[in-house]
């Protein structure tokens, strides 16, 4: 266990429930809604009690905004009240609340560069931090920031679908403001808010000298939205200039820099499809698939508390089926390596809690178990009409982990206090 002088920081065992929603659809393109696909909204009560049953208490669970605010300024918050009260007063659960997993209402005509995003997005998340302060600590303002300006901005496949760098940077910068002011509004309607930061990162290998400025460049892009949130993205930025000549201008990356937000808790995502070779080609950077090894995260968790100096949570890691047990043993024994190295890291999770639905499933026809992802301590299998869950040994390999792995306290918020006065 960490210690902050003699303060304990307590390790926290967690599973997460993929939920990404993006209900948009097109000519080509259907919606992806993991929760409507995988029946979450009909077994959520068995899919949050057997993470119970594991030992777990902090769960990462998302709110879908686009059912809650599925017309502008009006809130239903039925099915959450009814999720979050059996989560956290019956299973005593602590989630780690996903505020936006991707995706916009479908009112919000240009999704996160419409004009009514920031002003919108706000008043939700004030609105959920206003209901459920007495129960909900940890917040996540948007998950994954970089993956959402990628399939948003670069690659056109979710709304706004905007492509090319130009389309990522507007992305981005519209999600930063988002994410300040979201977060501002949240800390007055909750004073005791705990901002636990999610992205995903990469491992990038520099195969030369010549190539370790590159790779830099690519782990900054992995915290590019992060530093834009805190105000740090100065001239001096490495990223500073490649933000002016695809669109930024100084003034937007000004008010950013004067309107800054910070977060308690640097949440990191590794997945075994998230390692590269770095090398060039006369004066051009090439950026290669390298095969990854879980314990490659003890590198990538050191790198991100030295530009962070936050706790480090491991928000997200698993591997797809063969590779799942393996995977959880090199990444545990990361997590191990760091903590033993002084570096405070103050939980794990294993995301997805089961089998997910594979996004490339909204550009195609095919039928839905086809896209079955198996990711999960539990596999998935459609069933007549049922998405069944089955469990497999990594079920017992994860409890044996939470029971005996790393001492884990089950008040995990009692620190608080702590993290802000430390760590902010």
């Amino acid at each position: 266990m960490y210690k902050h002088g003699n303060k304990p920081v307590p390790f926290a065992w967690a599973v997460g429930f993929e939920n990404t929603f993006v209900p948009q659809s097109r000519p080509g393109l259907r919606p992806l809604e993991e929760y409507e696909l995988m029946q979450h909204y009909s077994q959520w009560r068995e899919d949050l009690r057997r993470a119970a049953e594991l030992g777990v208490r902090v769960v990462r669970w998302g709110v879908p905004w686009y059912l809650v605010e599925a017309r502008q300024g009006e809130y239903d918050w039925r099915w959450v009240d009814e999720v979050l009260q059996y989560m956290i007063c019956e299973l005593k659960i602590d989630p780690i609340i996903d505020l936006i997993h991707y995706g916009t209402p479908l009112w919000m005509e240009n999704s996160f560069v419409d004009e009514r995003y920031v002003e919108s997005v706000t008043a939700f998340e004030a609105a959920f931090a206003t209901r459920y302060r007495h129960l909900v600590t940890y917040y996540t303002p948007l998950n994954e920031p970089t993956v959402n300006a990628e399939f948003c901005g670069r690659n056109g496949q979710w709304p706004p679908y905007l492509t090319g760098e130009s389309g990522y940077v507007q992305v981005l910068l519209q999600l930063a403001r988002g994410m300040q002011a979201s977060m501002r509004a949240i800390a007055t309607n909750d004073a005791k808010a705990v901002f636990v930061a999610v992205e995903a990162m990469h491992h990038y290998r520099p195969l030369s000298q010549a190539d370790e400025s590159n790779a830099e460049k690519a782990f900054l892009a992995d915290l590019l939205c992060f530093d834009l949130v805190q105000g740090k993205v100065s001239t001096e930025h490495l990223l500073y200039q490649w933000l002016l000549d695809n669109g930024a201008t100084a003034e937007e990356l000004k008010q950013l820099r004067q309107r800054p937000a910070y977060f308690h808790i640097f949440g990191l995502n590794f997945y075994p499809w998230a390692a590269f070779h770095v090398s060039h080609q006369g004066d051009q950077s090439r950026i290669e698939p390298a095969y990854a090894d879980g314990r490659m995260l003890a590198d990538i968790i050191r790198d991100c508390h030295k530009h962070s100096g936050l706790p480090i949570f491991i928000s997200e890691t698993s591997a797809a089926d063969y590779r799942r047990s393996s995977w959880m043993t090199e990444t545990t024994d990361a997590v191990k390596s760091s903590m033993a190295a002084g570096i405070p890291v103050v939980g794990y999770t294993w995301f997805p809690a089961f089998s997910m639905i594979a996004w490339d499933y909204r550009t195609t026809l095919e039928p839905v178990e086809k896209h079955l992802l198996h990711l999960g301590l539990w596999d998935v299998a459609l069933e007549g009409v049922t998405m069944e869950r089955h469990e497999t040994p990594l079920v017992a390999q994860y409890r044996h982990l939470v029971e005996h792995a790393i001492p884990s306290l089950t008040f995990w918020q009692r620190l608080t206090g702590l993290w802000k006065s430390f760590w902010r």
